[in-house]
């Protein structure tokens, strides 16, 4: 069951997107030669107007068959042929389609949630004391952090919500020590060497959240900074990939969504967590997605855009034919990534 609710997930995720780009065509007079959710053979087709429509067997991809896209040609509703605004429009409009369905994702999440988490410090570790009052030994606070501190960066990492903490925090299996930036009586203090461990417990933190009563203002506000720590790690994690700091062994692709999902799942300890747990990971997916679609690499929509870009400035377009042959390889080589990716996973299943 598991698998079968992950693949609707990421099936929905890759529908969305495309869907993007299919209804900006549409309004923008673009013709659209088919619209197609799945990859790989046809399950059922049907003709409606100039676009055909699919549904494939394959639920890990889909797209939106644009007429022109790659060559030149006379039909004046043609993709080159559109002014380049529409052009560009239609190519982001995909990316924008994850991002609403990963906002969308997140009110619904932020919505189960009891209250409201922030990044503001309320109490700390320790002991009350014979007399009611409180020795503190969290390391944290003996290195400077007080209460009611905001925290705005970690390491020169800006914090946008607790999400952010939490995934500094999980990438530091050593627990050291951390440079930060907090508010304080409304200004900015920068702390150093403050160490967030708490050597009574084990846990990554020794000091406690101001959490907010839940209400529509707070929902809105809290979705809108998760939405922003979601787009921060998700850039994080491919500048760590870029850089090396992630190992090829951790890349994962399609397989391996589907198998996080079914895991997550699985692991829930009610179906309220459960369901909680699949808006927390198809947000997180679908903004991933979409920002990865945007990046300026050939056979993405960002290397589209970036073509588009090199069009403004020229005041011309480049050749069909030569744009054709950079995106053929950045397909190439995308789909040689994903098959890397895919026996990652595969290999770990195995292991597992």
């Amino acid at each position: 069951m598991g698998i079968i609710i992950a693949l609707i997930i990421f099936g929905l995720i890759v529908t969305v997107h495309e869907f993007g780009h299919f209804i900006c065509a549409k309004l923008s007079g673009i013709k659209v030669l088919e619209f197609s959710v799945g990859m790989g053979p046809k399950l059922i087709q049907k003709q409606k107007g100039e676009t055909m429509y699919s549904l494939r067997a394959l639920p890990v991809g889909g797209y939106c068959a644009m007429e022109g896209e790659d060559t030149s040609g006379d039909d004046p509703r043609s993709f080159r042929n559109a002014k380049l605004w529409k052009r560009m429009l239609v190519l982001v409009a995909g990316a924008l389609m994850n991002f609403i369905l990963g906002f969308i994702s997140i009110v619904v999440m932020v919505c189960m949630m009891t209250d409201i988490p922030t990044t503001q410090i309320r109490g700390f570790a320790g002991v009350v004391n014979d007399d009611g009052s409180k020795t503190y030994y969290a390391d944290s606070y003996k290195t400077g952090l007080l209460h009611d501190d905001i925290i705005i960066k970690v390491d020169d990492t800006r914090v946008y919500s607790v999400l952010d903490l939490n995934f500094m925090l999980m990438l530091d299996p050593n627990d050291t020590d951390h440079d930060l930036v907090v508010k304080r009586d409304g200004q900015k203090i920068k702390l150093e060497n403050v160490n967030f461990h708490n050597s009574e417990t084990g846990d990554k933190m020794d000091f406690g959240l101001v959490y907010l009563e839940k209400n529509p203002v707070n929902v809105i506000r809290y979705s809108g900074q998760t939405f922003a720590s979601m787009g921060h790690v998700v850039g994080l994690s491919l500048k760590s990939l870029f850089t090396g700091e992630v190992s090829k062994d951790e890349v994962s692709g399609p397989v391996g969504v589907v198998t996080t999902i079914n895991e997550t799942t699985q692991q829930a300890e009610s179906t309220e967590d459960a369901i909680f747990n699949l808006f927390y990971m198809m947000s997180l997916i679908t903004i991933n997605v979409g920002i990865f679609n945007l990046l300026p690499v050939p056979g993405l929509d960002g290397g589209r855009l970036l073509f588009c870009f090199i069009e403004l400035i020229r005041r011309k377009p480049v050749k069909p034919e030569h744009e054709g042959y950079v995106h053929l390889a950045g397909m190439i080589l995308l789909f040689g990534v994903m098959i890397f990716a895919t026996f990652n996973d595969i290999m770990r299943l195995f292991q597992k």
